[in-house]
């Protein structure tokens, strides 16, 4: 079946940056709903969306259509008006879906999940559905709760409870049977009881700068979002622990978070591009959102709506959800996006970004006007995390120093790297090259190669520090799941602008050839390419955006890759890079990176810039001075002791 997006034109008194109001909004919820509807089961519980089935089987993924999309209904019918038929019709079809999905042996039931805890004899997946549709039962109690009969509120409430005494992953999970608790103690059900324990553990795992580790390791990504923010903020509500010292900490956490979240967005709306289940797009936005509703968020109405408005439009105007349900992918279907355990109804989770709905039109965040898009460049460093963000250029940049995931591999994979964790940075865009292109890790890395080319692997990051706009961080690469004998790598980011002086104090027991590989940029035709200063190449992909790799010390080629079909911004991808010997023991390598939006510069132009016009860069022992010609500013550091380390194999430092 096709059908087209409506939306409004654009306002723009209202909204003179991205010309979308509430109604644009609503239109897009109203669109992707009806995906749900029209690929509709008879009892409504289990539609059958086009896209893959993984191994839980297609009943489960019919039941993650449902309770996901629920948020996003949950979302639409809150806000609206008591007259509002269109919300009206919403909330009976979920109404039906969840009765006839919780109804014991019937028809369309929904399997149950189990514990988490092994040997695992069934599904484990549902308790995230359970947790998704405790949350759609909370946002809009009095239309899908509410008008349910008594007997179908106790079939509904069996079905949280079994989920709510469940155990679940050290991680994210377990607040998904905390979800399906508070609901039932919200509405006077009986309960396990288990909630708080497990809502403490992951207050537990804060870090700082509002950003939670997803689990007891150093993992960092759009999970404190979309999952851990949203789903403690409901659970204070549902308790009513938002005027407690507990509730009131997790809205500063929560005001400090979308503080930080700001730098992830570009002008022009393209979200920062890193980290697992990227395919929930917009649900990044549902942390902020959580902010607005509360009266805790630090951006005024008019700004938070445009950065959010700018996010949403950016993806719709990507063909997202516009000409079918929104795809496994980013901005279009990509494989690589997404993991094993995602089926035809997980992008319906980004229905979370849209919890903005649930306010009336009249909340100020829809009747303010959209503050001017244009942004100051600047740094961000979030120390705790061993990140920095930097906006510059039209392009917001993560340099990871932090974040590796190495414990978190669902997948086979060459190691427990991960392509979405394992860069040297990130950006809004750019996105790293998967599948092939990852196996040979060209982007975004530093890597030793083997007598075949074999590129090694950052995994398991030793130590991180971050001190302003230098950072760096330690790893011991591997080959062939095995650390290279004898190797270590310290890694320091110098960053300026759209500018990334990086420096590496490498460590071989023999001769080895090193590769570095700047952003890989995307386009759907081949990007165009060339070379740049001081021996460099660049490429410039889809939007202008341009990519480049120069050496500056130890370095001695250059070149460029190619890969097809395995980028989520474009399906041909181009990244730069730059190779040089390195003896055995410790050398230093250092290269200059530039990414920005420039859709007007030559191949003349770049192939004759000169790099003294940029940075000037001395090398003395383990010691890198950096002095940037614009402005002056100056760093010396010595790659040797700059990251707190002695050699050990564990972790050391700030983490």
């Amino acid at each position: 079946m096709t059908r087209s997006l409506r939306l409004p034109g654009a306002d723009a008194l209202a909204a003179p940056v991205t010309g979308w109001t509430r109604d644009h909004w609503s239109g897009v919820a109203d669109h992707w709903l009806g995906w749900v509807r029209d690929h509709a089961s008879p009892g409504r519980a289990l539609p059958r969306l086009p896209g893959r089935v993984t191994r839980d089987g297609e009943r489960r993924e019919s039941m993650e259509t449902v309770c996901r999309s629920m948020v996003l209904a949950a979302a639409r019918i809150a806000g609206a008006a008591p007259d509002d038929a269109a919300a009206a019709a919403i909330a009976a079809w979920y109404r039906d879906a969840l009765v006839a999905g919780t109804t014991p042996g019937g028809p369309e039931e929904w399997p149950l999940a189990v514990t988490c805890r092994p040997p695992l004899v069934g599904l484990t997946q549902p308790l995230v559905e359970t947790a998704n549709a405790a949350f759609a039962l909370h946002l809009a109690r009095a239309r899908l709760w509410d008008p349910l009969a008594p007997a179908e509120k106790d079939q509904v409430a069996r079905w949280l409870r079994h989920h709510a005494r469940l155990d679940a992953w050290e991680n994210n999970w377990q607040l998904f049977p905390a979800m399906a608790e508070g609901f039932l103690r919200s509405v006077g059900e009986e309960t396990p009881g288990h909630g708080a324990r497990r809502v403490a553990r992951v207050e537990g795992w804060y870090v700082g700068d509002g950003w939670y580790t997803d689990g007891p390791e150093h993992r960092f990504d759009y999970y404190s979002a979309w999952a851990i923010h949203p789903y403690l903020w409901a659970w204070y509500r549902m308790n009513d622990a938002t005027g407690t010292a507990e509730g009131e900490r997790h809205l500063e956490r929560l005001a400090a978070f979308t503080a930080s979240f700001e730098r992830f967005v570009a002008p022009d709306g393209a979200l920062l591009h890193v980290g697992r289940s990227l395919t929930y797009r917009t649900a990044a936005l549902a942390a902020g959102w959580c902010a607005e509703i509360s009266g805790v968020s630090p951006l005024a109405p008019g700004r938070w709506r445009r950065l959010a408005s700018g996010v949403l439009k950016d993806f719709v105007d990507h063909g997202v959800g516009t000409h079918g349900p929104p795809s496994l992918g980013w901005y279009g279907p990509h494989d690589g996006t997404t993991q094993s355990y995602s089926g035809f109804g997980s992008p319906y989770y980004a229905g979370v970004g849209f919890l903005g709905l649930a306010l009336p039109p009249e909340a100020e965040v829809w009747t303010a006007v959209e503050q001017d898009g244009e942004v100051a460049d600047d740094v961000m460093p979030l120390r705790d995390l061993g990140w920095t963000v930097v906006r510059a250029g039209g392009v917001s940049r993560l340099v990871n120093h932090g974040s590796d995931h190495g414990t978190m591999a669902f997948d086979p994979t060459p190691d427990v790297d991960d392509p979405h964790y394992a860069k040297l940075s990130y950006s809004t865009h750019t996105a790293p090259g998967t599948g092939e292109a990852f196996a040979a890790n060209v982007d975004g890395h530093l890597a030793i190669l083997d007598a075949d080319g074999t590129a090694s692997r950052r995994t398991h990051l030793r130590g991180i520090r971050v001190d302003g706009p230098v950072s760096g961080s330690v790893h011991l690469p591997h080959l062939d799941r095995r650390p290279v004998p004898g190797a270590a790598v310290r890694t320091v980011s110098v960053v300026h602008g759209p500018w990334e002086v990086r420096c590496h104090l490498v460590r071989t027991a023999q001769e080895r050839t090193v590769r570095e590989g700047a952003h890989a940029v995307a386009a759907d035709a081949p990007p165009e390419s060339g070379t740049w200063a001081g021996g460099g190449r660049w490429a410039r992909g889809a939007r202008g955006v341009l990519s480049a790799v120069a050496p500056l010390h130890g370095y001695a080629g250059s070149g460029l890759r190619r890969d097809e079909g395995t980028n989520a911004l474009g399906t041909c991808s181009a990244t730069p890079y730059v190779t040089g010997t390195q003896p055995a023991g410790d050398h230093v390598h250092v290269a200059l990176h530039l990414l920005r939006l420039d859709p007007g510069s030559t191949a003349e132009d770049l192939a004759s810039a000169d790099l003294d016009d940029v940075v000037d860069v001395a090398v003395e022992g383990t010691a890198v001075r950096v002095r940037w010609a614009d402005d002056g500013a100056e760093t010396t550091t010595d790659l040797a002791s700059f990251v707190p380390w002695d050699g050990a194999t564990a972790p050391e430092g700030p983490r």
